[in-house]
Order: structure tokens, then sequence, then C-alpha cells
């Protein structure tokens, strides 16, 4: 069911992340967010008055993960290239590693607070919390002032025009390898995650406090990952450090599956998350750096799709795996496919010239 519900959120990224991208391209991205924030605020009152009321039932969680997944799709490629419109280009790669770095923080925070908010209060609480949280996002996002771009795709008013992107992208060779790593981590490392819970209850022997600080600390990792990306003025001989980070998420995931002792999980989890982070938000920052802004909404999307979308084909494979035959080897299983897998897109990467930089 953990499975179910993740790949209800991410299946829709999957089918409907190209159209999130072909919108952020079409129309303005500002007015997009609002409404998309505001559809996810109302998705989030539901659950929350479901869940407070005691009706909620299992099928209620899985068809407002699906809305929640259709709200995301469009989300992420629209809030992705909006970062275009804040910065200069050559500001790109660190704002998009502060904006990481936001995100991450959350991570870091979030969970931590919930976990024992949950224990103390139920769930109904916290779900109530994150929706009333929207607000200040859309009181800032309409306080907002940008200027308006003018290379925007408005002459590519029909849907003929979507697959653009993706036509770019499989030319484009660093693109494509990059893409390429991204959905493997997604599928063999992010999907893993959702077992997360299992072993805290059956390995650890805890509770929601515990599930709460085993996310916390992923996060926590990825936070420092994005605020050392943020730091770099030089971003030569990124792609090669993006495919070393990834060889060592499925090091860390295969130490994680067999370890039995509580405090060592935090500094896996910590290294994991550091190095996970470590392979998005560079292959972020050298795809916006590679790609043309008319069409960095539809590329964005097939960025989305392999980070979110792909996430659900793992989460419902994974999750049936591991009914079968437990999540400790499901889960050492799927590292070992992502240690291959990392090692055959770093020999890649290693031939890909980036010429952005003039670095092979």
């Amino acid at each position: 069911m953990l499975g179910l519900v993740g790949a209800m959120t991410l299946v829709p990224n999957l089918i409907f992340g190209i159209y999130g991208g072909w919108l952020a391209d079409r129309f303005p991205r500002k007015k997009l967010l609002l409404i998309i924030h505001s559809l996810a605020m109302l998705q989030a009152g539901l659950l929350a008055a479901l869940t407070l009321s005691g009706l909620v039932e299992a099928w209620h969680i899985l068809i407002l993960a699906f809305v929640l997944g259709l709200v995301q799709a469009v989300e992420t490629p629209v809030r992705q290239s909006f970062l275009s419109q804040l910065v200069d280009k050559e500001d790109l790669p660190n704002a998009i590693a502060l904006s990481s770095s936001l995100f991450h923080l959350s991570r870091f925070i979030g969970p931590a607070i919930a976990g024992i908010l949950v224990a103390v209060t139920g769930e109904g609480i916290v779900f109530l919390i994150n929706s009333v949280s929207f607000v200040a996002v859309l009181i800032s996002l309409y306080k907002l002032q940008i200027p308006v771009i003018s290379d925007q795709d408005n002459q590519q008013r029909g849907l003929s025009n979507i697959w653009s992107g993706f036509h770019y992208a499989r030319d484009h060779e660093l693109i494509r390898t990059l893409l390429m790593l991204v959905a493997a981590l997604s599928v063999f490392a992010g999907a893993g995650m959702v077992l997360l819970p299992i072993f805290v209850v059956e390995v650890f022997g805890k509770g929601p406090e515990s599930l709460g600080t085993f996310l916390g600390i992923l996060g926590a990792g990825s936070l420092m990952a994005a605020l050392v990306l943020a730091g770099r003025n030089d971003y030569r001989l990124l792609e090669r450090r993006v495919a070393l980070a990834g060889i060592a998420v499925g090091i860390g995931l295969s130490m994680f599956s067999i370890n039995s002792y509580y405090l060592l999980a935090y500094l896996i989890l910590f290294v994991t998350g550091f190095a996970s982070t470590t392979v998005y938000a560079s292959s972020n920052a050298l795809i916006q750096l590679s790609v043309p802004d008319h069409l960095r909404g539809r590329v964005m999307a097939l960025f989305t799709i392999c980070l979110h979308g792909m996430t659900s084909i793992g989460q419902m494979s994974l999750g049936s795996i591991a009914d079968v035959i437990g999540a400790r080897q499901t889960l050492l299983i799927s590292a070992g496919m992502l240690f291959i897998t990392s090692i055959y897109i770093a020999i890649k990467l290693h031939r890909v010239e980036q010429t952005e930089f003039g670095v092979k």
C-alpha cells in the first residue's frame, strides 16, 4: 500500500508531465503557479477535513494522492523554468542550488516536526497545517514583480509542438545522459525510500518519531549538498562529480539495507542524501545551462518525468517485490542495480564534451 500511494502521487508526472512543460512555455508562469498552488491548498484541506472528521478511507487517500500528482506534474516544470525569469543566466546555477537548499531545508525541518506532531496530535492536524501553509506561498507569488519574457513560446499555440523538448534532449548528448542518470536514480533509489517505514518498524523497532528523524537526516544531507553547489563559482567537470555521486548513492543504499545499527543508519542516510541531491541539483543546473529559453519548460518537464515519474515505476515494482522477498533484500537488489547503472553512465559522461565550458 505504501508503494501504491507513492505511485498514485508520481504516476501523473510520468503521463502528464510533458503537458506541464508545454504550459510553462506557453503561458505566464507566475499565473500558472498561483493557480497550481491554490489547487494544492484545496487538496491538502480536503485531506485534513476527511482525516479530522474520521471519514477518511484508503480510497480517499489514493484519489487525493493522484490529484496531488496532477498538481505536481504541472507545478514542477513551471517552477523550475520560472527561476530563469528571476536571475541572469550566469547566476542560474546558483539560483537553482539555493532553491534546492530551501526545498531540502524543509525536508530537514518538516519531517522532524511532523513526526512529533503525528505522535502527539494525529495526522489530521499535520494535514491542516500543510493546507494553511500555502497561504504564505500564494501571497509571496502575488506580490512578486517580474518582467514579462518576450521569448516565451507564444507562436507555438497548438499541442503539435509539445514534443519539441523531447527532440532537443534526444539530440543533445549531455542532456540525454544526465536524464538517464536521474531516471536511474529515481527508479532504484528514490523509489527505495518508500520502504523506509518498513525499516523503521521491522529493523529498528521504532515509531513515527524515528521515521521523521530518518527523513530529516536525509534532508540534512540533501541540504548540505545543495549549499555546496550554491557556493560554486566554477561548473567545469561538474558532470563527472554527478556520475560519482550516483555511484555513491548505490553504495550507501546497499550499506543501509544490511545495516542493523540505529546510529550508523543516521550517517548512511546523511551521505546518501548528500549524494542523491548532488545528482539531482547538479543535473538540473547543467541541463538548464544547456537549453534555450523557449524550450526550457518542456525540457524541464522531461527532468520532472525522470525525477518523479520514474519513481512511480520503481515504487510499484519495489513495493510488490518487498511483499515477496522482504524490504532488506529488495533494497539491496535495487542498490546493486543503481551501482551498475551509475558506472555505465559515468563512463558515458566522461566521454561527453561539455561545450558550454570547453571541457571534455
